[in-house]
């Protein structure tokens, strides 16, 4: 029958005292031994994560709406009346027709008492870009 021995003595019957192999402190001085709080290492990352993907969402979610701005006012722009080929670089004013349909002219809204919409110029790329 073995003694019985303290518990900050480490012994077993196979290796004896080995307390001095062992990759851990083994006496009462020694560093405590702690498990890591992963579910709180978890979370914060999981957050953080989330952060970036609505930044993320909100920032495409931004350039769709301004991409579907655009579109609109382009198809506005050419399905208006105009008898003339527009020049890339120039500035020219959509204005309402009294029958509904709009009109476009280099004439400037302050220059005539027509109801103005926007102003835009034509990109190289035949892109309308409104003008504020």
């Amino acid at each position: 029958m073995e003694s019985k021995k303290p518990d900050n003595v480490v012994h077993s019957a196979e290796n004896g005292y080995n307390a001095s192999l062992l990759p851990y402190g083994t006496n009462v001085g020694a560093p405590v031994i702690k498990t890591d709080d992963l579910i709180a290492w978890k979370t914060r990352g999981i957050h953080q994560l989330n952060k970036e993907f609505e930044s993320k969402f909100n920032e495409l979610k931004l350039q769709y709406q301004k991409l579907m701005e655009e579109y609109e006012w382009n198809e506005l722009v050419y399905n208006a009346k105009f008898s003339f080929e527009p020049v890339i670089g120039e500035i020219y004013h959509l204005y309402s027709g009294g029958d509904a349909n709009h009109f476009l002219s280099l004439i400037g809204p302050t220059e005539w008492n027509k109801e103005h919409i926007a102003t835009f110029k034509l990109n190289s790329d035949k892109k309308w870009i409104l003008i504020q």
